[in-house]
């Protein structure tokens, strides 16, 4: 096997993965693997366990969550749901507490990335933005505001 080909292959198998995967977690159909990752990645500072055209792995504050292709999911109930929707995320935002609202903002704005509402300290403690990524999916970067009384 050529050095190529053995990059692409995913550190664990899939069934292994999948059996040690536990809590809350999340799995998004996107348009565009590699951009999906490029937007959790330097938005948000997560981490990619195995990524490539087709799916993606992601850890973020100790959470696991995936992408998929939509070619991926062929043989799953969802993907008439998003059969030619351009925006994919109405109605569902996806929190990240404990990232800097401040922070993702800039690095969604110099990445071309739509930023929805910028950063605020809100009435429930936390300061934070909304930013969509290129599926219309809500990402809310969120912290605590410190100054605020409890």
């Amino acid at each position: 096997m050529k050095d190529a080909e053995a990059e692409k292959l995913p550190p664990v198998s899939a069934s292994d993965y999948g059996r040690n995967l536990r809590g809350l977690g999340f799995n998004l159909l996107v348009s565009d693997v590699p951009r999906a990752v490029a937007f959790a990645t330097e938005v948000l500072g997560a981490t990619s366990f195995f990524d490539n055209d087709s799916f993606a792995a992601m850890k973020l504050n100790g959470g696991d969550f995936m992408f998929h292709a939509d070619r991926t999911y062929r043989n799953n109930a969802l993907v008439g749901l998003v059969a030619g929707l351009e925006g994919r995320g109405a109605g569902i935002e996806l929190r990240v507490y404990g990232c800097d609202p401040d922070v993702a903002e800039a690095k969604a704005r110099d990445g071309g990335w739509t930023v929805l509402a910028g950063s605020m300290d809100k009435p429930h403690g936390l300061r934070e933005c909304i930013i969509l990524d290129d599926d219309g999916y809500a990402w809310v970067p969120g912290v605590a505001i410190k100054d605020q009384a409890a």
